[in-house]
């Protein structure tokens, strides 16, 4: 049966009359459809564009597909319908096109450097053997590449690149000529900037961005996917390193409470942002809501929030909003979220693939 949802649609701001057949929209009255929404705020299905459906919180690898959908229900049950797995140590593609789990992108695993990855998630090469190892786990995922572009090294304390700049280069062409886009995992101020020169398609976290950088990724159209719900986990991180590693406890704290700042400026410099929340690993799923609250928190406006989180996110990622013949993925709020955004940790309705959820 044909579902009708009618209520103000974003972005446009226009009370309109949705048809949902199948998992289509159209502007085309359907006879006899069911009205399952009148009123209200209809906005596409928000995103998740950074979390990991193969790591369980803790950051252990999962052991079953089960674990996966479990984890993706929860997303889908705060209105999140579509997803970017941005590594997973657990392969899952009988859930690519399972109806009632939100729409999925992955890469593959995480392409890391040896012994300085967390242990059992990443495939950890040298640097030789990199550019072969992106190609594969080109092919392992479903259009993207996660390259860890930095993480501590013991050897001097603190965070330093995984590989020299020439191999960064050398796993971002790999990337795309086969046929994925990369994205990369950094924390520090030469690891990003060493990928963002390489090519990336989307920089992960991107807590050492500076503002030249920040420039150069506008230029280039470089995607930022903050993270910022898990930057707030900086410090506990600094508190388990800080007997061994004092130096990368600092500065892992300075890179916290210098990031909202650098959010802010990327957004200001038109540096295409959009949400992730990072889940699996140190933060749980189901946190997408309260990473919005944070980006807004940073400066940037309740609307570009949630299109980062919506529909330029759907589009990113290749899922068309609520247009003619889009996809019928959408979330209502009682009220504007453009007037007050913590009404999105509420949705009223929600529908997946023209399956109402709730």
């Amino acid at each position: 049966m044909a579902l009708h949802v009618r209520g103000t649609v974003l972005p446009d701001g226009e009370v309109r009359d949705l048809w949902l057949v199948g998992d289509r929209v159209t502007f085309e009255p359907v006879r006899d459809a069911e009205t399952i929404s009148d009123g209200g705020f209809v906005v596409p299905g928000l995103v998740d564009a950074h979390c990991h459906l193969g790591i369980r919180y803790g950051a252990s690898p999962i052991e079953s597909v089960d674990e996966a959908r479990e984890l993706a229900a929860q997303d889908r049950d705060t209105g999140v319908l579509a997803l970017r797995d941005a590594g997973s140590p657990y392969p899952y593609p009988e859930l690519d096109d399972e109806p009632e789990i939100p729409r999925l992108v992955r890469a593959g695993r995480h392409v890391a450097p040896q012994r300085r990855y967390l242990r059992d998630i990443g495939i950890e090469v040298e640097a030789a053997r990199v550019a072969e190892t992106v190609t594969a786990q080109a092919k392992a995922g479903t259009g993207w590449v996660k390259i860890v572009g930095d993480w501590i090294d013991r050897s001097v304390g603190d965070l330093a690149p995984s590989w020299d700049a020439a191999t960064m280069v050398a796993a971002v062409e790999a990337a795309h000529a086969a046929g994925a886009r990369a994205a990369t995992h950094t924390f520090s101020e030469e690891g990003v900037a060493m990928m963002v020169r390489a090519g990336v398609d989307s920089v992960e976290h991107g807590t050492g961005l500076t503002l030249d950088l920040v420039d150069e990724m506008a230029r280039r159209g470089t995607a930022l996917v903050p993270t910022m719900i898990n930057i707030l986990t900086f410090g506990k991180i600094a508190d388990q390193a800080r007997p061994k590693f004092p130096g990368y406890a600092d500065h892992m704290l300075a890179l916290r409470d210098g990031f909202p700042a650098v959010v802010a400026a990327a957004h200001e410099a038109g540096v295409p942002i959009f949400v992730g929340t990072d889940a699996g690993g140190g933060v749980r799923h189901g946190q997408a809501a309260e990473e919005m609250l944070l980006l807004h928190k940073a400066g940037l406006p309740a609307e570009a929030v949630l299109a980062a989180a919506s529909w330029r996110a759907r589009e990113w990622l290749g899922f068309p909003g609520l247009v003619e013949g889009g996809l019928a993925d959408l979330v209502v709020y009682p009220e504007d979220p453009r007037r007050d955004l913590t009404v999105v940790r509420a949705p009223r309705r929600i529908v997946l693939k023209g399956r109402v959820i709730r």
